[in-house]
């Protein structure tokens, strides 16, 4: 497991331009390691989001690649200002490989355009790339199997704004056992991104009532973004 975890550290480094590697001379008797020339070397962000997204497509870190037909590693733009966090792919996502397809993807995208987004203009992704069984929760160790896969795209895209969609995403990055409700108050810092918190969509196609407070809350978003841009 070592390995394998150093191993895809090792490719990101060369995914991210980085060619060598130096250690001390209590570390290593070797100084340096040059990174071989590969494929995985790009120069772009969409390019190394497809790279990491290809090399990952085969994960087998936790149980969640047992019933995998598609790994969900995140769209949009690679160069967002925004990044939305959601749970993690349903069936609908699984069977395609892109987030937020079905039912509750499809109100995303009329929130987004209620704050005059479209949804090329964000990056969407989730705490999980793949489907957890029966739409469950991801367990805790599911959790932390990914988050690497997510931190790097923080790193790649670098967003000004996230919006963590639903209690596991918000629990999961802002590491609180807090409510939905309390956390939704007031707004977070994310190594030092300022987070927002809302519901998930597939909550608000359960619980009309809980359309209204998300969308006070995409209102505070959209002040924010504007002011961005």
């Amino acid at each position: 497991m070592v390995r394998k975890e150093l191993e895809q550290y090792l490719e990101f480094l060369e995914i991210s331009g980085i060619q060598d590697i130096y250690f001390s001379k209590k570390a290593s008797a070797e100084k340096v390691i040059t990174a071989k020339p590969s494929a995985f070397v790009s120069n772009t962000k969409g390019q190394k989001l497809e790279a990491l997204q290809n090399a990952y497509k085969d994960c087998q870190k936790c149980e969640l690649w047992r019933g995998r037909n598609k790994f969900v590693y995140g769209n949009g733009n690679p160069d967002a200002k925004l990044m939305l966090i959601g749970e993690g792919p349903g069936a609908e996502e699984n069977a395609t490989g892109q987030v937020f397809v079905g039912r509750a993807g499809q109100l995303l995208t009329k929130m987004l355009h209620a704050i005059h987004l479209r949804r090329d203009e964000v990056y969407i992704t989730n705490i999980v790339k793949c489907r957890p069984p029966n739409n469950r929760d991801p367990l805790p160790q599911e959790r932390a199997a990914c988050m690497p896969y997510l931190l790097e795209q923080l790193a790649i895209i670098q967003p000004e704004l996230l919006l963590l969609m639903g209690k596991v995403a918000a629990n999961t990055i802002l590491e609180s056992r807090d409510t939905l409700t309390k956390m939704r108050q007031h707004t977070h810092l994310f190594q030092g991104i300022k987070t927002y918190v809302t519901y998930h969509p597939s909550a608000l196609l359960r619980n009309e009532h809980w359309k209204r407070p998300a969308w006070e809350d995409l209102q505070m978003l959209q002040r924010d973004y504007e002011a961005l841009t």
